[in-house]
């Protein structure tokens, strides 16, 4: 009987205690899970402000550095080249993420150490890849930017980190066991590494962008890549034999004594972004759009008009909504401009001797008793 009557007590509280906004329909905005709110709409790709996706593509050249064998030797410069074509997600507008395919090819040159240098001459070696890579893209400009910053956002500088791997194909050939020839037999030292776990590298990077339109960045890139692997440069397999002293193998790889063999490149390259949007979320400055709302709200004109009557009474209560005009000076009024008869005697607080005790109209409001 008693969980019968709390039932029935509680079910108008649960029918009624809802929201003072609420639709009945999932298609109208605000609902009962809303805050409250009239400006809300659906989060949905309908909603976006901004475009963020986009693909780019670049080249340029590439170089072998800190290796056994490098790109900068006997002060000259072994060009070697590098393209890329990308597929890039805008996440955030500090933070993208890119999935690249980077081909290229590297030339690079060393002589080894002592007698070995003197007999095989100098080792000249080239590089062909491929790397597909997994690219983390930071806004430094967006990330950085100072809030008294109020120049054209044109210019944007960027920092790169990411993993991947990559299959090479390296060639090796010198005056010695590294040449062409039948007497004795002997051929150049190729190495074929396949795509796989064991090619796995590291990179990293910075890059200048400028937006030229609303489809089109171009950007200024140069990236380090980390092999980890001393096969890169072609110096010849890296097994324990080639870095014993005594062993008849050749000693290319012992030129440096690093273990990974790493290569820089230097791109020019073109964005296209993707999308309908005016704006693309890369170079979306949450700081501009703040200048720019205070700015329309500063010189935008108040078209409202208070007390457009005045206060002739000077009550507190504009004439437009008093609806006692000619109020006492003094008296205290509700929020009509009436006088406020606290005890209802109709005699006015100010006048009323006996403010909370009804009384009598002759009798400065109080009782005649």
């Amino acid at each position: 009987m008693k969980l019968g009557l709390l039932l029935l007590a509680a079910l108008p509280i649960a029918t009624y205690a809802q929201d003072s906004i609420s639709v009945n329909s999932t298609n109208e905005y605000p609902n009962t899970f809303s805050s409250g709110s009239a400006n809300i709409q659906k989060f949905d790709n309908k909603a976006r402000r901004f475009s963020d996706w986009s693909i780019s593509v670049g080249g340029g050249a590439a170089f072998m550095m800190n290796s056994d064998l490098t790109s900068f030797y006997d002060k000259k410069v072994n060009w070697g080249y590098n393209s890329y074509v990308s597929i890039d997600k805008q996440i955030s507008h500090t933070f993208g993420i890119s999935l690249a395919y980077q081909r290229g090819e590297t030339n690079q040159k060393g002589i080894q150490w002592g007698s070995r240098g003197l007999t095989a001459g100098v080792g000249e070696a080239k590089t062909k890849y491929d790397q597909i890579a997994l690219l983390a893209d930071v806004n430094l400009s967006n990330l950085l930017r100072r809030a008294d910053n109020h120049s054209p956002y044109r210019w944007a500088f960027h920092g790169y980190g990411g993993i991947g791997l990559m299959s090479f194909n390296t060639s090796l050939h010198d005056n010695d066991e590294f040449r062409w020839s039948n007497s004795p037999r002997r051929v150049p030292l190729f190495i074929d590494q396949k795509l796989d776990i064991s090619s796995f590298f590291y990179q990293f990077g910075a890059g200048l962008k400028y937006n030229v339109s609303r489809l089109i960045d171009i950007e200024a890139r140069a990236m380090y890549v980390i092999s980890g692997d001393d096969e890169f440069d072609g110096g010849g397999y890296a097994e324990p034999a080639d870095y014993d002293p005594t062993s008849g193998n050749s000693k290319y790889n012992m030129i440096n004594d690093k273990r990974s063999d790493n290569m820089l490149t230097v791109n020019l390259g073109v964005s296209f972004k993707l999308g309908k949007h005016m704006s693309h979320l890369t170079w979306h400055d949450p700081l501009q759009e703040v200048y720019y709302r205070a700015n329309v709200l500063e010189n935008t004109a108040s078209d409202l008009v208070v007390c457009e009557k005045g206060d002739n009474d000077n009550d507190g209560v504009c004439d437009d909504w008093d609806r006692e005009l000619n109020t006492p000076a003094g008296a205290r009024v509700d929020g009509a401009g009436v006088a406020l008869d606290l005890d209802l005697d109709g005699v006015i607080d100010l006048y009323d001797k006996c403010v909370t005790v009804p009384g009598s109209v002759d009798n400065n409001g109080c009782p005649t008793n």
